[in-house]
This record gives structure tokens, sequence and C-alpha cells, in this order.
């Protein structure tokens, strides 16, 4: 299928990881045709990210972005403005669990403010720094990041935020949607990235065997069934989809 994307700008946060879902975004959005704009809170990865990209033939740049600074979220759009004139794709793939693992009764607020702030505020500074070409050109695709914690009730810090993403992408959808910009959020499923990585590989690979075993499909996610997912709803093939929650997980909700 032709995604009809050669040609378009996309600004990907949260490309730093190497076996990341950021990363895996911005390669599958060159391999269909789109210049990429890699951002992370850590250049050196960003800056690998934007290498890979240009090995497929696409132009790339990569910028140092604290998502949940504002400021800083101006300063790195304006630049990407400027190398391409236009940012025609914001995928706003950073994310982070600071309460992963810890019991609600002994989570305290700077965890959730902590969580708030990159996944929450983080989705919504983006937006507001890239939105306004968007509406000039009556053309833009938004995708967030929700997690299937928003939907299966885990009484935490990043669950409630993932919940709060898909509030505010409705909300995008229907304040944007007349101005030719289409929004909607990928929920993933349970994947092997650094997400874990205050885990050992031996904890990671049981939990994963587990949640495999949960699961209809029998597996868990890869970063380029997340990957995949994006670019679908990055495209024009998807013109009519706005508003919605695509869960790429195995089949673990399935409302």
């Amino acid at each position: 299928m032709d995604y009809m994307l050669q040609g378009k700008v996309a600004l990907v946060t949260g490309t730093a990881s190497q076996i990341g879902m950021g990363q895996a975004i911005c390669l599958t959005l060159a391999k269909e045709g789109c210049d990429i704009v890699s951002a992370d809170i850590d250049p050196e990865g960003a800056k690998l990210t934007a290498a890979a990209v240009k090995v497929l033939g696409r132009k790339a740049i990569s910028l140092k972005i604290d998502v949940a600074n504002s400021a800083e979220v101006v300063e790195a759009v304006k630049a990407a403005l400027k190398e391409f004139g236009k940012i025609d794709i914001l995928v706003n793939t950073a994310g982070m669990n600071a309460g992963l693992g810890v019991p609600f009764m002994e989570s305290k607020l700077p965890i959730w403010e902590k969580d708030m702030a990159i996944n929450l505020y983080g989705t919504m500074n983006c937006v507001q720094a890239v939105v306004p070409g968007m509406v000039e050109r009556k053309y833009g695709k938004i995708i967030n990041f929700s997690s299937v914690g928003a939907k299966t009730g885990a009484p935490g810090s990043y669950s409630a935020a993932k919940a709060a993403v898909l509030a505010l992408t409705r909300g995008l959808a229907t304040q944007f949607g007349p101005s030719g910009i289409n929004v909607n959020a990928i929920a993933p499923g349970t994947l092997k990235t650094k997400f874990f990585a205050g885990y050992s590989g031996e904890r990671v690979n049981k939990m994963t065997e587990d949640m495999a075993a949960r699961v209809p499909m029998r597996r868990i996610q890869t970063v380029e069934d997340i990957a995949n997912a994006t670019a679908f709803l990055a495209s024009d093939v998807s013109r009519n989809i706005t508003g919605q929650c695509l869960q790429v997980d195995s089949g673990l909700v399935m409302l």
C-alpha cells in the first residue's frame, strides 16, 4: 500500500534509544518517504537515529528537546521549521514511567508530577508548538502515545497520565478537525525496550513471557509493529480516522 508520505516532514520525539519505538518510527516513516526531525532529551541518541535515517536516503536533523520544557520545545520547533519549512506529522513518542513498580499507597506527589510532566504536559507542549503551522496549511497528522494501562485501570501516575492523553487526543481531534488535522493515539501493549531498564533481563523475560501467554495472539509487540501503526495513522490512507486510539497490544484490550 502506498501511504503517500513522500516529501512529508515528521517530527518524532523520544528517538534516542536504538531499540525503542521512536527510533523504529523514524526509520519506518523514512522508508515511506518522510524527512525526519529526531528529537530527544539525549542529543547523542537522537543524532544516531538521524544518521540512520540519512542512510536510507532521506533528510534528517536531530534536536535536543525536553518535552516538559515548553520554551525548549518552541525553540526546537523553530529550528525544525527553519530547516524544512513545514512539519506535516507530529509523533509524541517521548514518555516515561516514574512510578514503575511503586504501589499506589507508596506513590508520592513528585512521582505523579514527573509522569504528568513528560507524558501529558510534554504532549501538550509539542502540539501547541506545532499545530499553528498545521492550521495555517490546513493539513496535519498528530499521533499521541497512550498505553493499555489507560484502559486496564492500573492505579498509578503513568496510567493516569496516559488516560489523560486520550482525553486530550479526543479534544484536539474535535477542535482541529475543521482545519484538516487528524489527531489519534496509539496504545502499545508490552514491548522489550528500555522501558523496563530498571529491571534485570531475567525479570523482563519472565514478564514478557507471562504477558504473551495472556493475550489472544500469544505474542508481545515489536517496535516495528508500533512503527507500522504510526505510519498508517500518519498517512492519508487513514484520512477519515480521527479522535481514535489504536491499541497495538495483541488483543489484550478489545474495547
